[in-house]
């Protein structure tokens, strides 16, 4: 049987040296056309990241560090001197950070690049700045391939039989690798496992008709796509063997945040007895906050829901509840997959075990 899996294109790389820059896939434009975004300074990855060119947890974490090169030639370029370089490079860091609150991956992206800034102190450090945080941006990127491939593994190894729901775009587009919960299918796919996939819209920025049913189509996996409210009645008829979607972050408890709609999915889910599963890296974990109750929730423009995809679907007048995330509790989750292993009877012990192993 042959099981081979075609590619999709990546959502982001970096072209060149210390001095290039990063090519970003419009993810706003798929499928209808395939266009690329070309950042050579920090406001235009900062804009790229908020407009959702590019999106997903790990993928906004991979933009964030090599915004921060991006940083240090916007310092060179205005020939600034050390200190002004330097107190530059931070203020784009604040700036790439802080693009979108609710995704951790972006924060610990940027946090860790900026251990390198903090070594910078003079003209020849400074002038080798870019090399190293280019360095170590590449590192992550690398690091988010390796670590999708290991939760595929992982996961495809207790994936039940039957077909599969699944929420958002959580493939390629959305990291550095085949993806996190789109991850664990392509493996068991690519392992010989057959079954479809029924991908929810995920209103109202359509990323799993848009992105999640064109990553599957370029894979050449079956692919349904459902409107979001006709999860419960597809999880009713039986057909669905599992659940699984990704996590842009995970509380201490293993309370997890993740696009709108998924808690909904996750009480249909426990309601018809269908186990519903977690796919995410290590990064995403952000062990500060004890429960999900602490985890901040993005809001994003009424014009998305009043006027989705420049369609006027609400009479003028009317307000617009959107947030961007919900958070399921750990007790609706049948297991996290992560690179370091399976958590399971997901808690606050069982998620320290299983991150510290």
């Amino acid at each position: 049987m042959n099981n081979f899996v075609p590619t999709v294109p990546a959502a982001l790389r970096w072209h060149g040296g210390a001095d290039g820059h990063l090519e970003i896939l419009d993810q706003t434009l798929l499928p209808g056309r395939t266009e690329h975004v070309h950042c050579r300074d920090v406001p235009t990855v900062v804009e790229a990241i908020k407009m959702l060119r590019v999106r997903g947890a790990p993928a906004i974490g991979i933009a964030g560090g090599y915004g921060l090169v991006l940083a240090v030639a916007e310092a060179k370029q205005q020939g600034l001197s050390p200190a002004p370089a330097l107190t530059h490079i931070r203020k784009r860091a604040h700036e790439l950070a802080t693009a979108r609150p609710t995704a951790v991956n972006l924060q610990w992206a940027v946090d860790r690049l900026l251990k390198l800034v903090d070594t910078a102190s003079d003209v020849k450090t400074i002038d080798l700045l870019a090399t190293s945080l280019l360095n170590e941006a590449r590192c992550i990127h690398e690091e988010d391939r390796e670590l999708c491939a290991a939760i595929g593994r992982f996961g495809a190894e207790i994936l039940p039989e039957g077909d599969i729901l699944t929420h958002c775009n959580t493939g390629s587009l959305a990291t550095g690798g085949d993806g996190t919960a789109l991850g664990v299918i392509v493996a068991a796919w690519r392992q010989g496992r057959r079954f479809r996939v029924y991908a929810d819209e995920t209103r109202p920025l359509l990323q799993g008709a848009r992105l999640t049913a064109w990553e599957l189509v370029q894979r050449q996996i079956p692919v349904t796509v459902l409107v979001d409210g006709a999860a419960a009645h597809l999880l009713r008829t039986g057909r669905i063997g599992c659940c699984i979607v990704g996590a842009d972050r995970i509380a201490a408890n293993g309370d997890t945040a993740n696009k709108i709609g998924t808690y909904g999915l996750a009480v249909a889910a426990r309601a018809h007895g269908v186990p519903f599963f977690v796919a995410a890296p290590s990064s995403s974990f952000d062990l500060s906050l004890a429960a999900g109750t602490a985890i901040p929730i993005e809001e994003r423009a009424a014009a998305e829901v009043l006027r989705p995809l420049g369609v006027q679907a609400a009479p003028k007048g009317a307000e617009a509840f959107n947030p961007a995330f919900d958070v399921t509790p750990a007790e609706l989750i049948t297991a996290i997959i992560t690179e370091r292993g399976i958590i399971q009877d997901v808690g606050r012990k069982t998620v320290a075990a299983v991150l510290t192993s």
